[in-house]
């Protein structure tokens, strides 16, 4: 995996989150695809939130990063709207947790964290 870096992650994922990528990587056989992250219009907020894996992206389209060795894909369109924007993993308890957005482009979210409403 060759990777474009731009100057600042627009996700930063914490070591948690990292971690719990990597390990969702290795099962679904995708270890050497980028985690791609963007957001789409939907969810009960107004805009969804995107995680999945990207074998190709594009450049023309899309802004590439590194962060510890994991390749970072996210759409032109979509960093706008995650600018600044931290990627955690925590679980609560069996009934919570997972993959959670600190995102300071959000002025409200629904309540389970997956679609928010942007600034």
């Amino acid at each position: 995996m060759e990777t474009i870096p731009t100057t600042n992650p627009i996700v930063v994922l914490t070591p948690a989150a990292v971690k719990a990528v990597k390990r969702q990587a290795k099962k679904a056989g995708q270890e050497d695809a980028f985690l791609r992250l963007g957001v789409r219009g939907g969810g009960c907020s107004g805009l969804s939130y995107v995680i999945d894996f990207e074998r190709d992206p594009d450049p023309e389209f899309d802004m590439l990063y590194q962060q510890e060795d994991l390749g970072v894909v996210v759409d032109i369109k979509s960093a706008k709207f995650l600018k600044d924007t931290t990627l955690d993993y925590d679980i609560k308890n069996l009934m919570e947790g997972g993959f959670v957005f600190a995102n300071p482009q959000a002025v409200r979210s629904c309540g389970c964290g997956t679609s928010f409403t942007a600034k």
